[in-house]
């Protein structure tokens, strides 16, 4: 697919596909042309064919234009899990041109407060379980939040199907850098940060997706993550839709149901973090079977260890395997593995995407050679205009056009990416750089370890000493004593773990992230 160089968003030489969708209407409407009848989604109450997905969509859009007085522009917040009618308002809020804010249904009351506030939304939709989160949030004196309309979505079964609603529906005109979502970050550094993705961005990302893993309308997935996010939203969800494959939406991930969801429909194209993979592979269940039938296998969000690659190709033996890197920022991908490649690339996140520019900038500001180490600059048509209502962060994290992700790591000379961590997770002791990734990847070598996580102790003499938080089964002095010698054969001294602490599991958020602040929390224990 050809690329050609283009101004967007105000960014000079931006390299686009030169024949791509306008926007994800189009992307639905040319399924519905080709796939009508087939199914496009399933959860735990119904399916929907492409044809329903389209029709239904447009019907709440009439509804919330109509009744609700949804015009191009407007916010529209929800709070909606894993079930079909995320996928409607996706589409609903898409044709009238409006813009759709996703929450993350996990957050405290104060959190979504601060979302309300921040993106001022015309319509807040929710699931029967956050009615009392709402109304507490909405009953407050808040001149910002007065007026917003509410929807219960579990009241809207008769509005889908009622053809009526479509009939005075106005669709918008859609420009592809219109603005499509807010998506909020986790807010792990500080409150969240609205990224504004546009139909231009996920475009780009799910033509990527499709070119570089070569999807096909074959494919079936399970969206376990949270659809909420990006990965299950984009890498997924929108990308499926492109190929006119199946997504089955579950609302919690259980190792038993996900298993036998992917036995009994044959679910061949696999999306999560490694630790899901490791969780699942590691059940007597899953070793009773086989999953020769599963197509392609994709994997990010967290760092993939050695070990963790050959249970992989172990357990889906005729699977194509593939590291994605990338951020909500990016709109998820920012570099995928490509098809083939040789073994020696099996821990790098992959190349660049089409359109991707990637420069690694060291602690100088200067741009890195190839194995040199710094923070990746991100640049292209997926990455997002900015963030919404925030000034300061748009001017500190983007500079000539480029995103600045946070991460440490490398390009080699054949163009493979390496993360080594994130930019504050970097441990710096006695002036030697520590790369948690590194020492996490030994560690998970160790037989009898299951996780791993590693965060920099403050120390008086050296400014930080290194920590391992570690999971595993019949873990004693004697073990952990083992542990330290087989880390002292496999790291330099100063970078092997003085103390260590066991823990029954690793705090990790939503998106199945290992979430380091908090145990950069506990870190005063001191156990060794």
């Amino acid at each position: 697919m050809e690329l050609i160089k283009t101004d967007l968003f105000g960014r000079k030489d931006i390299l686009v596909f030169k024949n791509r969708p306008k926007s994800i209407i189009e992307v639905l409407q040319d399924q519905v042309a080709k796939n009508r009848d087939k199914i496009a989604l399933v959860d735990e109450r119904r399916h929907l064919t492409f044809e329903q997905l389209d029709r239904y969509s447009t019907n709440l859009a009439g509804y919330l234009q109509k009744e609700m007085g949804i015009k191009k522009g407007d916010r529209v917040a929800i709070l909606i899990g894993n079930r079909i009618e995320f996928p409607l308002f996706v589409y609903a809020i898409a044709k009238i041109g409006a813009i759709l804010v996703p929450i993350n249904i996990r957050l405290a009351k104060a959190e979504v407060d601060f979302i309300l506030h921040n993106c001022e939304p015309t319509v807040v939709a929710y699931e029967e379980e956050f009615v009392e989160t709402v109304e507490e949030i909405l009953l407050k004196e808040s001149t910002a939040l007065q007026g917003i309309k509410k929807i219960n979505v579990e009241q809207l079964d008769s509005i889908y199907e009622n053809d009526e609603n479509a009939s005075s529906f106005v669709l918008a005109d859609i420009d592809d850098e219109d603005s499509l979502f807010i998506m909020y970050t986790s807010g792990t550094t500080g409150r969240p940060k609205g990224a504004i993705v546009s139909h231009i961005n996920v475009i780009h990302s799910i033509l990527n997706y499709q070119k570089i893993f070569q999807t096909d309308s074959t494919l079936k997935t399970i969206i376990a993550v949270p659809i909420y996010h990006i990965t299950g939203l984009v890498a997924q969800f929108l990308h499926l839709v492109y190929i006119g494959g199946t997504s089955y939406l579950m609302k919690r991930y259980q190792n038993e149901k996900y298993l036998k969801l992917v036995l009994d429909e044959k679910v061949n194209f696999l999306f999560n973090v490694p630790t899901i993979f490791v969780m699942l592979a590691s059940t007597e269940e899953f070793k009773k079977h086989s999953f020769d039938f599963v197509k392609k296998v994709a994997y990010g969000g967290s760092p993939i260890y050695l070990q963790t690659l050959q249970t992989l190709k172990e357990a889906f033996p005729n699977a194509k395997l593939h590291n994605a890197y990338g951020a909500t920022e990016t709109t998820s991908p920012t570099t995928l593995m490509p098809l083939e490649y040789p073994d020696s690339k099996a821990s790098s996140v992959g190349k660049a995407v089409y359109g991707a520019q990637v420069k690694i900038i060291n602690e100088k500001g200067e741009e890195c050679g190839p194995n040199e180490i710094g923070e990746l600059y991100i640049k292209g048509p997926m990455v997002i205009k900015g963030y919404w209502n925030n000034e300061k962060a748009n001017e500190e994290s983007f500079e000539d056009g480029f995103w600045k992700s946070g991460d440490i790591g490398v390009v080699d000379e054949d163009g493979f990416y390496y993360i080594y961590d994130r930019k504050k997770d970097v441990i710096n002791r006695g002036g030697e750089k520590v790369f948690s990734v590194e020492v996490e990847n030994v560690l998970k070598r160790f037989p009898g370890i299951v996780e791993a996580a590693v965060v920099g102790v403050p120390d008086e003499v050296f400014g930080e000493r290194v920590k391992a938080f570690i999971v595993g089964e019949k873990i004693d002095q004697q073990f952990i004593e083992e542990l330290k010698s087989y880390c002292h054969e496999n790291l330099a001294k100063y970078k092997v773990p003085e103390y260590f602490e066991v823990l029954d599991s690793l705090p990790k958020n939503a998106a199945g992230k290992v979430m380091k602040e908090k145990l950069r929390a506990q870190v005063s224990s001191g156990s060794n």
